[in-house]
């Protein structure tokens, strides 16, 4: 167990985590714009107190932390999280569509992918999909047309959109190829999935 009912323990891998405890309260307080004094005031300690918990003259206290990581407006839990050693996820690529997949580590349920389009997107409403969540895209390079139930969205490289993908939705490209970034919550991604099925290609954004 990393924290003892008062103190840290400090063994070397606990004491590699103590040292980036107390650079988050630092981070997190000048990020705040606070002084010592202000975060010191806010978390019922004494400002020496507290300089001496970031500068690691003093030992981590649970209950200090607890109080800490309240004053700073975030948990006990993200304040003592451990840096994972697989920070750089790999894209699973389908070369066939031009798409590139990230999994979402901390929300298992949500995707990024990355795309290159160089279709309009269909005229017929009867291809556009509709299916619960929701979706947002950001457009990388060239122009992309969002068509959203009966009205048409034009997107340019470095503008975004978001949308309830039970709206009837398509995107492509226009005027030439174009770059798209998306994120998908799960139910957006699920709908994705049995429309790639259903269709036996696999759909994108």
């Amino acid at each position: 167990m990393l924290l003892a009912h008062t103190m840290l323990p400090m063994t070397q891998e606990d004491g590699a985590l103590d040292s980036l405890v107390r650079k988050r309260i630092r981070a997190l307080r000048v990020a705040q714009g606070w002084s010592l004094e202000e975060l010191a005031r806010r978390a019922n300690l004494s400002q020496s107190s507290l300089s001496r918990i970031e500068n690691g003259r003093r030992r981590l206290a649970l209950d200090q932390l607890v109080t800490l990581a309240r004053a700073l407006d975030t948990t006990l839990d993200q304040l003592v999280e451990n840096a994972a050693d697989d920070v750089v996820i790999s894209p699973m690529i389908d070369g066939a569509h031009g798409l590139m997949r990230w999994p979402v580590k901390g929300d298992p349920g949500m995707t990024v992918t990355r795309q290159r389009m160089t279709e309009p997107p269909p005229d017929n409403p009867a291809r556009m999909r509709a299916h619960p969540g929701r979706e947002w895209l950001v457009v990388l390079s060239g122009t992309a047309v969002l068509m959203l139930g009966h009205r048409r969205f034009r997107i340019e490289a470095n503008q975004a959109a978001e949308f309830p993908t039970m709206m009837p939705h398509a995107i492509g490209a226009e005027g030439g190829p174009c770059e798209i970034m998306g994120i998908f919550d799960r139910d957006a991604r699920r709908g994705h999935q049995r429309s790639a099925d259903e269709n036996g290609e696999d759909d994108g954004a």
